[in-house]
């Protein structure tokens, strides 16, 4: 009998040290979600209500890109435009869409000639932006967040 309760406590112990919980820190376990934490892209692109429809993300990325330039092509063809020479640039805007779906110009890169020719082309393209409807923002991990890119538009004046 005592060996049995020998045997049986020695193997209460041994069991004991196998139940034993390993604490993991919350900042251990931050750390190991921020590594594999892609910050560069978004669960969900911003987007205005008519794109919401599309079946896919990269639809509703597509549908979004194109009505923002769709947009701004409106307000230029809107205005009467007198050049001298013929334009023909590409036009880099970079946009920030904030977390409750503002939207602000970042950069705004044209070329010299078409500066030249088109003096106020700055301005006509901040004013069609105006006229846009309501932005739902960019969805990283179910949380709204400010998101920016880059649309390049086409400007052709004969």
């Amino acid at each position: 009998m005592k060996h049995f309760v020998f045997i049986l406590a020695l193997l209460l112990i041994c069991a004991c040290d196998d139940l034993k919980v390993k604490k993991t820190s919350t900042e251990a376990i931050l750390n190991e979600e921020l590594q594999s934490f892609t910050w560069n892209e978004v669960d969900e692109y911003p987007t205005f209500s008519s794109c919401e429809t599309s079946a896919t993300q990269q639809y509703r990325k597509q549908c979004f890109e194109q009505t923002l330039a769709t947009t701004i092509l409106k307000r230029l063809e809107a205005e009467r435009i007198i050049v001298n020479r013929d334009v023909l640039d590409t036009l880099l805007i970079q946009f920030k869409i904030s977390d409750t779906g503002d939207l602000s110009l970042l950069n705004f890169k044209v070329d010299s000639l078409t500066q030249a020719e088109i003096p106020n082309i700055k301005f006509l393209v901040t004013s069609s932006l105006d006229s846009l409807p309501t932005i739902e923002p960019a969805i990283k991990r179910g949380q709204k967040v400010n998101s920016e890119f880059i649309l390049p538009i086409i400007i052709k004046v004969n």
